[in-house]
C-alpha cells in the first residue's frame, strides 16, 4: 500500500504535474514528472519540521513529504477488475521506488490498454525507463 503522504489527491496537483511537468511515453505507460522548487528559506527544525523532512513551496503553499504519485487507469485498460489489478500493481511499484526519488517530485502514471496484460516486473521496468528518460534522479543505492 502506498502511504498517504506519497499520493496525489487533488485535481490541481494532477493538472500541474501533467501540464507543467515533462512527459515520456513507454509502450504501456505514460509517465509525467514535475519537480517542485525547494524553499531555501524554510525553517528546518522549527514548527515540528524534522531535519529529514523537506518543505516544498507549491503555488504559494508549503507541503511536507516525499515524492507523490498519482495514477490514471481509464476504462480503456479493461473492466473494473482489470483496472484495479493494474492500479494495485502500480501502487506497489510506487511504494517500492519512493525512497529512490527526490522528495520534491510529483509523478503521474497513465496506464495504457497494454498494461492490462503485463506483469509487475515489466511495469516496473517501463516506469524506471520512463523516469530515467525524464531525467528524474533515481538513487540506485538500494
Amino acid at each position: 500500500m502506498l502511504p498517504e503522504p506519497y499520493r496525489l489527491h487533488h485535481r490541481a496537483d494532477f493538472s500541474r504535474t501533467v501540464r507543467r511537468g515533462r512527459r515520456v511515453g513507454r509502450r504501456d505507460l505514460v509517465v509525467h514528472a514535475f519537480v517542485h522548487d525547494i524553499d531555501p528559506a524554510a525553517p528546518v527544525g522549527a514548527d515540528g519540521i524534522d531535519s529529514t523532512d523537506v518543505l516544498i513551496r507549491v503555488g504559494g503553499l508549503a507541503r511536507m513529504g516525499g515524492p507523490r504519485f498519482g495514477l490514471i487507469v481509464s476504462k480503456a485498460v479493461g473492466p473494473a477488475v482489470v483496472r484495479h489489478r493494474v492500479a494495485r500493481r502500480l501502487r506497489h511499484i510506487c511504494a517500492e521506488i519512493h525512497p529512490e526519488l527526490p522528495t520534491e517530485a510529483d509523478i503521474v502514471i497513465r496506464a495504457l490498454p497494454g498494461s492490462a496484460t503485463l506483469g509487475s516486473d515489466e511495469l516496473r521496468r517501463q516506469l524506471h525507463s520512463g523516469l530515467r528518460k525524464l531525467g528524474v534522479p533515481l538513487n540506485q543505492s538500494r
